[in-house]
C-alpha cells in the first residue's frame, strides 16, 4: 500500500472514532430517544435581581453567562419584583450542532472518494425545518438532547414554543407515530410541573395558548394504522386514537395522569356518543391528547391579559374529530376534592385566547367527579372545568338571601296596603302628596326587582335560556335604578319645598317630572346598557343572570348612577339639616316644614342604608375579598323590603295616627252593623206587639 494511501485511511479512521467517542451516548426505544422518567427539567438561577431601593419604575438585568437575553423588574410596593425574562441558551445552531458532526461524517463517506476527501463543512443550518429534514426527517429524535439538557428558563420555554410551532406549520401532513412521540417528548419538557412559575415571565403572554394550538395542529396530521393506539404516555401529556366508522359503538377515552410526579393521579373519560358516531359517511380517526398541568400554565401566561379567574380543577381534555362529529362527552376527576363550590365546563377558545363556557353544559357535579356536555369547533380546542371561586359560604348566601327576599317582598306588600288605607287622610298638600307618590312608587319598584330577580335565578345565561336571561337582567337593571332615581326625586322635592316659599307647583306638572325621573332616566340608562353591550355578547354574566363586570363593566351602568345618587341625597339631607334650624316663615308653611322634616328623617334614614347596601356590592367585585363582605351585602340587599316598611312607614307618626283613626272607624261601622239604630217602621211594628 503506497503511503499517501496509507495516511488517508489512518487519518478517517482517526476522525470516525473521534465522531463516535464525541457523540452523545442514545438509548434507543421505539425508535426514539429514551430518557429516565424520573430525570426533571433543569431550572437554574439565570441573574440576582435588582439591588437597592426604588429609584425609578423598572430596572433591568443581563443573563448569566452561556444565556443571551435579559431580565425586566418592576418597582412594586418599594421591592423589585420579576416581570419578564428572555435568557435563552437555544438557538437553531446550539439544536443541531451535534447532528451536523455527524452528517458531516456521513455525507462525506456517502458522497466523496477519498483522494479528493475535504474537511469543508457544510452550510449552516438556519432554519429549523431545514435541520430537522437534514439530520432526523424520521422521527424528529435529533432535537430531543439539545432540549431536554436545556435548562426551562422564560426565554427556552418561548424559544421551544416557536420551535414546536415551526414544525407543526412547517412539516408534511403525514404524522407517524414515532413524531408523533418526538413531538410530545420536546412538548414535555415544558410542561412540566416544575416548569410552571416560569411560564408567569414568558414575553409572549400567547405562549401556553400558541403551545396548545401547535400540539392540537400536529395531532391533525396524524396517520392512525387500522387498530386503536396508545400513542403518547409522558408523565405530562399523554395521546390516544381510534379509527371509527358509522357502525362503531360508543368510543371512550381513559385518561390518568399524575400530578407534580406524585403516584397520586386525576382522571378523564371523553365518550363520542353513538348518535354521533351514526354522522359519519366514511371511515376516520380520532385523536385525544391529555395534559395534567396545561390549565395551572394557561393560568400563569393570562392571568394579566384575560379574565381567568376561576383555577382550573381537572385535566385538559384536547380532541381532534373528524368535521362531521360536533358533540362530545366529558368526564373530569376533581383536583381538588374538597373544595364544596360549584364546577364550570369550559372549552379554550383560541381567538379569544381564554375559556368559554357557552360552549359547554354540566350535566352533574359530584363530589369527585363532574359531566360535561360540550360542542366542538374549530375555535375551541381543549375542554376542562374550573374551579368556583366561590367557597362553603354559599349555602348561608343561599339561605341568607332566601329568607330575606321573602321578608322584602312580604313587606313591600304590608308597605302599599298600609298606604292605600291610609291615603286620604297623609296627602293633604302638594308636598305631602309627592312624598306618599314616592313611596309607592320606590316599593313597587323594589318589588319588581325582587320578582325579577327570583325569576332570573331560575335562568341560565347560556343555551336556550340565554335570551329570556337578557330580558329578566334588563328589567332588574331597569327597576333596581327606578327605585334609587324616586329617592333622587324625594331629595329634590325637599330642594323644592325650602327654595319656594309663596308659589306652588301645579300637582300635575309635579306627576310629570316625578315619572320622567323615576321610569324615564332609568329607562334611558337600561336601553343603552343593554344596546352597547348585547352585540358583543357582554350584557349578561357568564353564571348568573345579572349585568357583568368582566370585558365591558356593564355593571358600572347600575354602580355608577346608584352611588351618585346616594352621594347627592346625602348632601341635601346636610342642607336640610342646616336650613331647618332657622325659623319658620309664617304660619301657614308650618304645615310643609313639619312634612319636609318627615322627608328629611325618612331620606335620611333610607339614603345610607340602600347606599351602604350597594357600597357593599362594590366591594364584593374586588377579587380575594373575605367571604364575610358576601354575606353582609347578601343581608342588606335582601331585607330592603323591610327598612322601607319600617323606615318610611311605620316610623311616620301621621300614618301610624291616620292607621289608628282608620281602625277606630272601622270598628265603629262593625258596631253599628251589629246594633242598627230604631227606623220608624220598625218602632211601629214593636209598638203593634
Amino acid at each position: 500500500m503506497k503511503p499517501q494511501t496509507t495516511m488517508m485511511c489512518c487519518f478517517v479512521f482517526f476522525l470516525a472514532t473521534e465522531c463516535s467517542y464525541n457523540r452523545p451516548q442514545i438509548h434507543t426505544k421505539d425508535g426514539h430517544k429514551y430518557q429516565k422518567p424520573e430525570e426533571k427539567p433543569k431550572v437554574g438561577r439565570t441573574q440576582e435581581k435588582c439591588q437597592g431601593p426604588c429609584s425609578t419604575p423598572n430596572c433591568t438585568r443581563p443573563c448569566t453567562k452561556n444565556f443571551h437575553g435579559e431580565i425586566k423588574f418592576t418597582c412594586h410596593q418599594k421591592k423589585w419584583q420579576k416581570s419578564m425574562e428572555t435568557c435563552t441558551s437555544l438557538s437553531v445552531e446550539t439544536l443541531f450542532q451535534d447532528s451536523k458532526g455527524e452528517s458531516r461524517v456521513s455525507i462525506a463517506a456517502a458522497s466523496m472518494s477519498l483522494p479528493s476527501f475535504n474537511l469543508r463543512a457544510p452550510e449552516p443550518i438556519n432554519d429549523v425545518v431545514q435541520g430537522i429534514y437534514k439530520n432526523c426527517p424520521l422521527d424528529y429524535a435529533c432535537i430531543i438532547d439539545p432540549v431536554k439538557s436545556s435548562e426551562v428558563t422564560s426565554g427556552n420555554i418561548e424559544f421551544i414554543v416557536e420551535l414546536l410551532k415551526n414544525i407543526s406549520t412547517g412539516l408534511p401532513d403525514n404524522v407517524t407515530r414515532e413524531r408523533m412521540k418526538s413531538y410530545s417528548e420536546v412538548a414535555s419538557h415544558i410542561l412540566d410541573s416544575a416548569a410552571i412559575s416560569n411560564w408567569t415571565f414568558v414575553s409572549n403572554k400567547d405562549a401556553s395558548s400558541d403551545l396548545l394550538q401547535s400540539v392540537y395542529g400536529f395531532a391533525q396530521k396524524l396517520r392512525l394504522d387500522n387498530k386503536s393506539e396508545n400513542i403518547v404516555d409522558n408523565l405530562f401529556i399523554q395521546t390516544k386514537g381510534f379509527r371509527i366508522n358509522h357502525n362503531t359503538s360508543e368510543k371512550h377515552f381513559n385518561f390518568s395522569l399524575n400530578l407534580k410526579n406524585t403516584t397520586e393521579g386525576i382522571s378523564g373519560i371523553i365518550e363520542i356518543p353513538k348518535q354521533e358516531l351514526g354522522k359519519l359517511r366514511n371511515a376516520s380517526q380520532v385523536v385525544s391528547i391529555a395534559f395534567p398541568t396545561l390549565g395551572a400554565i394557561l393560568r400563569e401566561t393570562h392571568w394579566r391579559s384575560v379574565s381567568l379567574p376561576n383555577l382550573v380543577n381537572g385535566l385538559v381534555l384536547s380532541v381532534v374529530l373528524p368535521d362531521s362529529l360536533k358533540q362530545i362527552i366529558l368526564t373530569f376527576e376533581k383536583i381538588n376534592k374538597s373544595h364544596n363550590g360549584k364546577s364550570q365546563c369550559v372549552g379554550w377558545h383560541s381567538k379569544k385566547k381564554r375559556w368559554d363556557d357557552n360552549v359547554c353544559v354540566m350535566t352533574w357535579d359530584i363530589r369527585n367527579e363532574v359531566r360535561c356536555h360540550c360542542n366542538t369547533s374549530n375555535a375551541v380546542m381543549a375542554f376542562s372545568i374550573l374551579m368556583s371561586p366561590k367557597s362553603i359560604t354559599d349555602k348561608v348566601l343561599e339561605y341568607v338571601t332566601c329568607i330575606g327576599l321573602s321578608v322584602s317582598i312580604i313587606s313591600l306588600i304590608l308597605c302599599l296596603i298600609v298606604e292605600a288605607v291610609v291615603w286620604s287622610r297623609v296627602v293633604a298638600t302638594e308636598i305631602s302628596y309627592m312624598r306618599h307618590v314616592c313611596i309607592v312608587n320606590i316599593a313597587v319598584s323594589l318589588l319588581t326587582a325582587n320578582v325579577c330577580f327570583i325569576i332570573a335565578s331560575s335562568f341560565k345565561s347560556k343555551g336556550p335560556d340565554y335570551n329570556l336571561c337578557v330580558a329578566v337582567t334588563f328589567f332588574s337593571h331597569f327597576f333596581y335604578l327606578s327605585l334609587f332615581f324616586w329617592m333622587l326625586f324625594k331629595a329634590l322635592l325637599i330642594i323644592y319645598g325650602i327654595l319656594v316659599v309663596f308659589g306652588r307647583m301645579m300637582k300635575s306638572r309635579m306627576m310629570a317630572i316625578g315619572f320622567t325621573i323615576g321610569y324615564g332616566c332609568p329607562l334611558v340608562i337600561a336601553v343603552t346598557t343593554v344596546a352597547i353591550t348585547e352585540p358583543g355578547k357582554g350584557y349578561v354574566r357568564a353564571e348568573a343572570c345579572w349585568l357583568t363586570w368582566d370585558n365591558t363593566k356593564a355593571l358600572l351602568a347600575f354602580v355608577i348612577p346608584a352611588l351618585v345618587i346616594v352621594t347627592v341625597n346625602l348632601l341635601v339631607v346636610f342642607v336640610v339639616a342646616i336650613n331647618t334650624q332657622r325659623p319658620s316663615i309664617g304660619s301657614s308653611k308650618s304645615q310643609d316644614v313639619a312634612t319636609m322634616m318627615r322627608i328629611s328623617k325618612n331620606v335620611a334614614i333610607l339614603t345610607p342604608l340602600l347606599g351602604l347596601t350597594w357600597g357593599f356590592g362594590v366591594i364584593t367585585l374586588i377579587e380575594g375579598i373575605p367571604p364575610i363582605f358576601h354575606i353582609i351585602f347578601a343581608l342588606l340587599n335582601a331585607f330592603q323590603g323591610f327598612f322601607i316598611l319600617l323606615f318610611g312607614t311605620i316610623m311616620d307618626h301621621k300614618i301610624r295616627d291616620a292607621l289608628r283613626m282608620s281602625v277606630t272607624s272601622l270598628k265603629g261601622k262593625s258596631r253599628a252593623a251589629e246594633n242598627p239604630p230604631l227606623s220608624p217602621t220598625n218602632g211601629s211594628k214593636l209598638m203593634s206587639r
